[in-house]
C-alpha cells in the first residue's frame, strides 16, 4: 500500500506459504474483531458474580459496580478504534490476497486463542510508547539516543541524508522510524508481528493531525490498581502528525522475518535495533545476519535488553547467552565495538 503524503508502503515479502499466510492474516482480523465480546465477556462475568453478592456487600460495592460501567465505556471505545485499524487492512499486501478463500477449505476459528487476544491488549498499549505524550520520557530514554547517535555518526554537514539508507528491524508501531526519517535519512522498518504492522499503518497512513484518537490502553489492568480512574485513564494519539514528514523523506515498512526479507549483503549504511535482538530463537543469526547486510563500514547501533522472548516456551527452542558470550559473538563474527554502555549493576 502505497500513501504519496506519508511515503509509507506495506508488503508482504518472501511468504512460505500463500495458504499459511493468507490463515495467519485472517486469524489476527478476527482475533482484533472479537476484542469487544471477548471483553465484554470479562465485565459480564464479575457483574453476575457481584449480583449474587449479599444485599449489604452489594451496596458497600456501589462505586465498584459503577466503575464496570465505566470499564464497559473504555472497552466500546477502544474497539471503534479497532475497527478503525482493520478496516482495509486487506489492500496493505502488494503480493497476497488474504481475504480470499483458503484453496483447503479450512475456515478460521470465530474463537481466537486467548494468547491472541492478549496480543491485541498489548497492542493497544503500544500507543502510549510510541504515539502518546504520556510516552515522551521513555522515547526520550529509548528512541533519542539512537537518532542522536545517527545525526552524529552522518551529519548533514558532511553528507547527504537521504543516500543514508537506515534499517530498523522490529519497528513495532513505527515511531522509531519515523523520528529516523524525519531527520531526512532514507529508512525502512520491518516488522513480522501483524498486530503490530495492522496498527501502525492505521497511525501511519491514517491518522492526521494531533491527538484525534483517544484509547483506553490500561482498561484490561484489573489487579494492583490504587484508584479506579488509574484503570480508565484514556490517552491521545499521535502527539505528532505522522504526515510531518519531509518532502524528500524516502521512509517504508516492510513486513516478514526479518532472517528471511533480508538476504542482500552489503545493503544498508546504519542498523538500529532498539528492544529487538532477543527477541530471536538463535541470537547468534540475528547479529550474523545484521553483519552480512551492513556496508563496510556500516553502524549498528543496539539498545535493549536480553530477555530473550523465547526463553522457557513451550515447544519453542531458544538459547540464552550472557551479555560477555554475546559480546564474544560480536566481535567474532567480524564488528569492532566502538562505544558499549551498560548500566551498573
Amino acid at each position: 500500500m502505497n500513501d504519496s503524503s506519508t511515503r509509507n508502503t506495506r508488503k508482504m515479502r518472501n511468504p512460505h506459504d500463500d495458504e499459511e499466510e493468507k490463515a495467519h492474516f485472517q486469524r489476527i482480523v478476527a482475533a482484533f474483531k472479537y476484542y469487544r465480546a471477548h471483553s465484554l465477556q470479562r465485565v459480564a462475568k464479575t457483574e453476575k458474580y457481584l449480583r449474587s453478592l449479599p444485599a449489604h456487600h452489594q451496596a458497600l460495592l456501589e462505586n465498584y459496580h459503577q466503575h464496570l460501567t465505566e470499564i464497559r465505556a473504555c472497552i466500546e471505545n477502544n474497539y471503534q478504534i479497532i475497527k478503525l485499524i482493520i478496516k482495509d487492512v486487506a489492500y496493505m499486501f502488494e503480493n497476497v490476497n488474504p481475504t480470499g478463500p483458503a484453496e483447503s477449505g479450512k475456515a478460521v476459528s470465530l474463537h481466537p486463542s486467548v494468547a491472541d487476544l492478549e496480543k491485541v491488549q498489548a497492542t493497544l498499549k503500544q500507543f502510549v510508547r510510541d504515539w502518546s505524550e504520556e510516552g515522551a520520557q521513555e522515547r526520550e530514554t529509548c528512541y533519542q539516543p539512537i537518532v542522536e547517535e545517527i545525526v552524529s555518526h552522518f551529519p548533514a554537514d558532511l553528507c547527504v541524508p537521504q543516500d543514508v539508507r537506515v534499517l530498523v528491524p522490529g519497528a513495532g508501531l513505527g515511531r522509531l522510524a519515523f523520528e529516523i526519517a524525519r531527520r531526512g535519512y532514507t529508512c525502512q522498518g520491518n516488522e513480522f508481528s501483524l498486530f503490530m504492522l495492522f496498527t501502525s499503518n492505521f497511525v501511519l497512513n491514517k491518522c492526521r493531525g494531533t491527538n484525534v484518537y483517544r484509547v483506553f490502553p490500561w482498561v484490561h489492568q484489573y489487579v494492583n490498581n490504587l484508584h479506579p480512574e488509574h484503570q480508565t485513564q484514556g490517552v491521545s494519539f499521535p502527539d505528532i502528525n505522522p504526515a510531518d514528514l519531509p518532502p524528500s523523506a524516502q521512509f517504508s515498512m516492510a513486513a516478514g522475518d526479518f532472517l528471511e526479507v533480508y538476504t542482500e549483503k552489503d545493503e544498508w549504511d546504519c542498523i538500529s535495533t532498539c528492544f529487538f535482538i532477543d527477541c530471536a530463537n538463535n541470537i547468534v543469526a540475528f547479529i550474523e545476519t545484521i553483519y552480512n547486510i551492513l556496508k563496510p563500514g556500516g553502524l549498528w547501533i543496539n539498545l535493549g535488553p536480553l530477555l530473550y522472548h523465547f526463553s522457557d516456551l513451550p515447544n519453542e527452542n531458544s538459547i540464552e547467552p550472557s551479555y560477555q558470550v554475546v559480546r564474544e559473538v560480536i566481535v567474532g563474527i567480524g564488528f569492532e565495538i566502538e562505544v558499549c554502555c551498560i548500566p551498573s549493576a
